[in-house]
Order: structure tokens, then sequence, then C-alpha cells
């Protein structure tokens, strides 16, 4: 379970990024394609497991699919509309059901604010905005403003001290027997992946 959650939190990252800036509406589309082999895999009692791990997998695809394909050149409205699921979220768990995927989505959503929090702490806030206008080809200079940023005391400090409140949080869930904590563990954790990932990525640009 703390595998598949982090497969899918950090595989797919890179499989929606470049869709969803080229295909926005296939990718809006393929929400439609995980909820329903979510319900098919929930129905059958060995798969039922997986198939609520991914029900919570497409509410972050479905914001992921609004924000980045229409909406992705203002960073202010992106942990709102990443919260677009909550509100099911929080009703499910109040009815004890969906557990795992409600667990997996809320962990990658508290992974997400934590990477957003940075981007303000550190103000990166401005070259989020100048990358999502410019051409690809064009984004070097602006890669290596923000990684200048980000390679200052104040930046170097702030990414200690989430990334181990991250780790602490996961590990703290991952104590807990419970299939739907390890899903919760594994999302959060994760995140410290996907930004080490995009962190290489940018210096390699």
């Amino acid at each position: 379970m703390f595998l598949g959650a982090g497969f899918l939190v950090s595989v797919p990252v890179f499989i929606e990024a470049p869709l969803v800036r080229f295909y926005p509406e296939i990718s809006l589309l393929m929400t439609l394609g995980w909820i329903w082999l979510a319900q098919w895999l929930m129905k059958r009692e060995k798969t039922h497991v997986w198939g609520d791990l991914l029900l919570g997998f497409s509410w972050s695809w479905l914001a992921g699919s609004l924000y980045w394909g229409w909406l992705r050149w203002e960073p202010l409205i992106h942990l709102p509309l990443e919260s677009i699921g909550v509100p099911v979220a929080i009703w499910g768990l109040w009815r004890g059901w969906g557990k795992i995927g409600h667990f997996f989505y809320l962990g990658s959503l508290l992974g997400t604010a934590v990477t957003d929090g940075y981007f303000y702490l550190t103000g990166l806030i401005p070259h989020w905005r100048q990358l999502m206008q410019v051409d690809p080809i064009l984004a070097t200079p602006i890669f290596q403003a923000a990684l200048a940023q980000v390679q200052t005391p104040w930046g170097i400090s702030w990414a200690i001290v989430l990334v181990n409140i991250l780790l602490g949080i996961s590990l703290w869930a991952m104590q807990k027997p419970q299939q739907h904590w390890w899903a919760f563990a594994g999302a959060v954790l994760s995140t410290i992946l996907v930004d080490s990932l995009f962190w290489v990525a940018a210096t390699l640009a």
C-alpha cells in the first residue's frame, strides 16, 4: 500500500504534466476513466483496496488537469483548486467509506500544501508565473534565478525544516497498522521524491 501510494504520487506526475500542457481536454476526460476503473476494482474483493486507492488518486488527477491545463499562470489558486475533493473526502471519512483513497488524497494534498508554502516562504512565486508564460526553451534563465534563490541560507533552511516535517508525519503514520495510514504516509513521503526530481531537472537545465 505504501509503495502503491508512492507510485501514484510520483510516476503519474511525469505523465500528466506533458499531457495536460498540450492536451488538457484528454487529461480531464481521463479522470472519468480512473473513476470507472476504481469502481470496477472496488466491486471485487481481491482488488477492493486498490480501487479505493485509485478513487482517491482520481481527485488529484482531476485537480491537476484543471489547474495545469487552464489556470497554471496563477499560483494563488493552485492549492484551493487542489482541494476540490476535500468535501467528498471529509464526507467519506465521516461515513467510514473509502478511507484508503481519501487518506491518500489528503496526504497528497498535504504534500502539495507544504511545497506551495516553500514557494511562498522563499519568494519563488514570481518565477512560477514567469515559467508558465514563456516557451520551455527560454526557461533556463528563470530556472537559474530560482535555483540561486533556493540555494541561499534562507532557502536551504526552510527546505530542511519542511522536509523534516514531511518525514516526521510519514514516520508517525507508518507506526499505525491500518492500510489507510500507510496510503497517507506513502503520499506524503513521495512529495519529497517528486520535489527532489524536479529540483534535479531544474539544476540540469
